[in-house]
Formats: structure tokens, C-alpha cells, sequence
């Protein structure tokens, strides 16, 4: 590897040599291609165990992709990317599945549904250093409806406002994902059930001030009930919640700034 330095700032591939940047860095990497070709992954009997490797990946990915989803848009709020960990989890739980073929191993998360259960969007700054109350929760399985109880927040001693912005909200959220399966007529994962795989249902609180106090109160969220007759031992349903902050906007509204605010998965059944 070599760095380049100079007027070449540039990044692409040409014959055999590829030019990239990376995060964190200003210089131009310069990196010679080697290994195998894509031919040879594909078709070598020596790729076959890759070629395996490959397809669980590509279940995990898909794994990985779709739990943001069922974190109803509230993986905005995170402070690092949450697909890679996801992805991880994925391949971990596909490792529980002793009986299929390598490289057909079944994902289900139904089996082990806890290792998402309190998972934090955030690493800085995790959901209860900003929240300082312990919120209480339900979750109906069959109705697919949750409630999380929040206590009396009283903001100058119970949320951390690391930003000084004037504004915060509260925001839960009720999702659905389903354990994966490789189906061999395609040759690829797909969910087991695909009618609610990635599906949520997301409640936003109003907006405070953040010089207030606020009373203890419940936020209520369901899907619908086509939603949750099609329910299956083989998913699983998360309750998560978030506090948000604002500011000021053009209108002298209220809106939401970018990355202000933390996550968490609060219940997993």
C-alpha cells in the first residue's frame, strides 16, 4: 500500500491499481488488486467453503439491513453505524444452527431473542446517561401493541441536554423481523415470514421544553391487526424508545436536529 501525495487527488482503478480515500484521512491510498478473480470464486472447487461463507454472509447482511427497519427510523439517532453490529449478531446466531449444511444454516433470532434486548444506538452517550429515569414497559406479543411508561421527568436533574438545545421529545417504537432460511430453489436467504418481516409502528411524543417538568404519563403503540394475525413463533417483536432534541426552526417551530438524541431497544420477545 502507498499513500499518494501531490496533484494526483484522485480515486478509481486503473490497470490492476486502485486509488481510495478513507474516513478519518485526506490522502489519496494507492493499493495493487491480487487474489483470485470472480470466475474463480464462483466455479473453482478450492472456492467452495468461500462460495458457503458467501451465501450466510449475504443471509446476515440481509439480517443486518432489515432490523433498522423494524427500529422505525430511529436508527437516525445513532452515534455509529448499526448495520456492521447487526450483521455480526447475524453470523452469530447463524453459528447456533448445528443440524443445516454449512452455508445453509437457518438465522433465528426467535431462539434467542434476549441478545437484543437493551441494545443501545448509542456508544457515547447510551439511552439512560441521557434519560436518568427507569421507564416501565409492556409488551403484547399477540396484539403487537406496547406501552412504556414513563416516570415524572424533571429535566434539570433527570436528562442530560448535551447540545443546550431548547427543545426534546419522547419516541417509542414496535417492530416485527422474522428468522431467516435458505431456500435452495433460489439459492438465497429469505425471512420465513415475509408478510411482516421489517414492519414497525412508530408513536412521537410532542415536543418540551427542556426547562420543564414533566409528568409521569404512557405512550401506547400497535400495528394492525392484519399485522398481528399473521404473527409466528418464528419472529420477533421489539419495543425501543428515544429521546430526541430540537431547536428553533425557520417557522419558530420546533424541528429536530440531526443526531441529537439516543435509542434503545427496551424489550425483545
Amino acid at each position: 500500500m502507498a499513500i499518494v501525495k501531490g496533484f494526483m487527488q484522485i480515486t478509481c482503478s486503473i490497470k490492476g491499481v486502485s486509488f481510495y480515500t478513507r474516513r478519518g484521512s485526506d490522502k489519496v491510498i494507492m493499493r495493487t488488486k491480487s487474489g483470485a478473480t470472480k470466475t474463480q470464486i464462483a466455479t473453482s472447487p478450492k472456492f467452495e467453503k468461500t462460495r458457503r461463507q458467501m451465501k450466510q454472509f449475504g443471509g446476515a447482511a440481509k439480517f443486518g439491513s432489515f432490523s433498522r427497519y423494524v427500529f422505525g427510523g430511529l436508527h437516525r439517532l445513532a452515534d455509529y453505524n448499526l448495520t456492521p453490529v447487526l450483521i455480526k449478531m447475524g453470523n452469530t446466531l447463524m453459528k447456533l444452527d448445528t443440524t443445516s449444511e454449512f452455508g445453509k444454516r437457518n438465522l433465528k433470532l426467535s431462539e434467542c431473542k434476549q441478545v437484543l434486548e437493551g441494545f443501545n444506538f448509542n456508544r457515547e452517550f447510551p439511552f439512560y446517561t441521557v434519560l436518568r429515569i427507569l421507564p416501565r414497559w409492556k409488551l403484547n406479543r399477540e396484539q403487537l401493541k406496547g406501552d412504556i411508561t414513563f416516570p415524572r421527568i424533571n429535566t434539570d436533574i433527570d436528562l442530560l441536554n448535551i447540545q443546550k438545545l431548547p427543545f426534546f421529545r419522547l419516541i417509542i417504537v414496535i417492530g416485527t423481523i422474522s428468522d431467516m432460511e435458505y431456500n435452495p430453489m433460489i439459492k438465497e436467504y429469505e425471512p420465513m415470514v415475509s408478510h411482516i418481516h421489517g414492519h414497525s409502528k412508530t408513536l412521537t411524543g410532542k415536543w418540551n421544553s427542556t426547562q420543564t417538568i414533566v409528568p409521569e404519563h404512557t405512550m401506547s403503540v400497535q400495528m394492525s391487526v392484519e399485522e398481528a394475525v399473521r404473527i409466528t413463533e418464528n419472529v420477533t417483536v421489539l419495543l425501543s424508545a428515544a429521546v430526541e432534541f430540537g431547536n428553533v426552526g425557520y417557522t419558530d417551530e420546533p424541528v429536530e436536529v440531526k443526531y441529537a438524541g439516543c435509542g434503545k431497544v427496551i424489550a425483545s420477545r
